[in-house]
């Protein structure tokens, strides 16, 4: 392999004058003298040069399939091993990088806008390290890493009014890792044929390429309990106010209703439209016992959302199957999977899962399509749910349950977001059909009524 130079060139000039028979005219020759100096391992010249003026690339990241793709890194440095998954949302990259959700995951951006608008710290729907006043600590092995493809401008140079640091240094000072000016449509169509694959990210030049390869091939991310990691480790009561812009409910605040929620990962924005229709909320770690939960009489409980496989958390399966039936209850998300699971159903993982603000879902009750935001690996298999259990939403891509309802037994839950930040909210907001919290509401008034 021939060693890189750079070239340095110099341009000289000199004037003559000329005589042709009687007339004479002036002639200007130049010259021109270069000369090569070859360039260090990391990018810099040799003695009396200054380095590259752009940065080269100083990351590997190796997929379990042997392929290997190099690209320039930002935000921490080091070796990390996680899920490779994509998402297609055009906008919410602030959202998506501190979304639970994605625990031991990297998420791979399709859009190419990332980072453009730096990171603002108002309330949105945030929850890992940027704005979170709840009592939670996280292990910082189950945060996430950003595959994007950044023009090498974007960290320097962002343009928000809002914007208090760039995605880069928020990443470094988190110890998250970065790439970009990779191939990202590439990889996207190779996880799409393949499904979601293992990968190694690293900057470390020490490591080769097949010790990556190894540590890809022999980590799994099936099985692995990831709730326990971003739940909060006690309980607490939600106070902050839901600011006007999330305050949609157009029939105002109803009767005060005394929610649960337990926490797999649970995203702010959940307590915020709960906080909308006038509830009162205490959130409990993903362990709390269903017992002591019956004990404080609830009107209504959320199993939340949360990453990972609902499978490797038979103890949060037990949670959920002791309290439905006793008190009405919305799933979201991985709160879905584990009331399927409750009720005798199984989840599988899907090739590569829904993960983007774009997803169609029809409501098989009112026969409207609504565009929703997702974020899941693994879906509750509607042929092994026993009867009496309704189907009341069908992903429109492939078909998959989105959405479950059971009255005898006061449950319901859905698989996406339909408080997602930044959008879309079909699912939240309807003038003629209860939708999402608002049909939550209903169950727990029905309940009251009752009694």
């Amino acid at each position: 392999m021939m060693a890189a130079t750079s070239m340095d060139c110099s341009i000289g000039s000199q004037l003559f004058t000329t005589r042709f028979g009687s007339k004479s005219s002036q002639v200007r020759a130049f010259s021109v003298r270069c000369s090569s100096v070859p360039f260090s391992a990391d990018g810099a010249a040799a003695v009396g040069l200054v380095e590259r003026p752009w940065k080269v690339a100083d990351a590997r990241l190796v997929l379990e399939d042997g392929s290997i793709w190099r690209a320039k890194s930002f935000g921490a440095s080091g070796t990390q091993v996680g899920e490779v998954v994509f998402n297609t949302s055009l906008t919410g990259y602030q959202e998506i990088l501190t979304d639970p959700s994605y625990a031991g995951q990297f998420v791979l951006m399709t859009n190419p806008h990332i980072g453009n608008t730096g990171v603002n710290f108002a309330p949105s729907d945030l929850m890992l390290p940027l704005v979170d006043v709840a009592p939670r600590t996280y292990d910082i092995s189950f945060l996430i890493c950003f595959v994007c493809r950044l023009s090498t401008m974007i960290f320097a140079s962002t343009s928000n009014w809002r914007c208090t640091e760039t995605l880069g240094d928020y990443l470094a000072e988190r110890n998250i890792m970065g790439i970009y000016d990779v191939d990202t449509r590439a990889i996207t169509r190779r996880l799409r044929q393949d499904g979601s694959l293992i990968g190694v990210l690293s900057t470390e030049e020490t490591k080769t390429d097949k010790e990556l390869l190894e540590m890809s091939r022999t980590w799994d991310i099936v099985g692995v309990d990831l709730i326990s990691g971003v739940s909060c480790k006690v309980p607490y009561v939600w106070v902050d106010k839901t600011e006007s812009e999330w305050e949609f409910n157009a029939k105002g605040r109803g009767e005060a209703f005394h929610v649960i929620a337990y926490d797999f990962g649970i995203k702010h924005n959940i307590l915020r439209r709960l906080a909308s229709y006038g509830c009162k909320i205490t959130v409990v770690p993903s362990t709390w016992p269903a017992s002591e939960i019956l004990k404080m009489k609830p009107d209504g409980v959320i199993f939340s959302n949360g990453p990972g496989d609902p499978s490797a958390v038979p103890y949060a399966v037990e949670t959920v199957k002791e309290i439905i039936g006793k008190v009405p209850v919305f799933g979201i998300c991985m709160g879905h999977q584990l009331l399927g699971q409750a009720l005798g159903g199984t989840t599988f993982k899907m090739k590569f899962g829904h993960h983007g603000g774009n997803h169609p879902v029809r409501n098989l009750r009112s026969g409207r399509v609504e565009i929703s935001a997702q974020n899941h690996n693994y879906a509750v298999d509607p042929a092994s749910l026993p009867k009496g259990v309704q189907v009341t939403h069908v992903n429109l891509n492939d078909g998959s349950c989105a959405g479950l309802a059971f009255p005898e037994r006061k449950l319901m839950s859905l698989q996406y977001h339909p408080e997602a930040s930044p959008g879309p909210h079909d699912s939240d907001i309807g003038n003629d059909t209860l939708l999402a919290f608002a049909e939550f509401v209903q169950l727990m008034i029905q309940e009251k009524e009752k009694a």
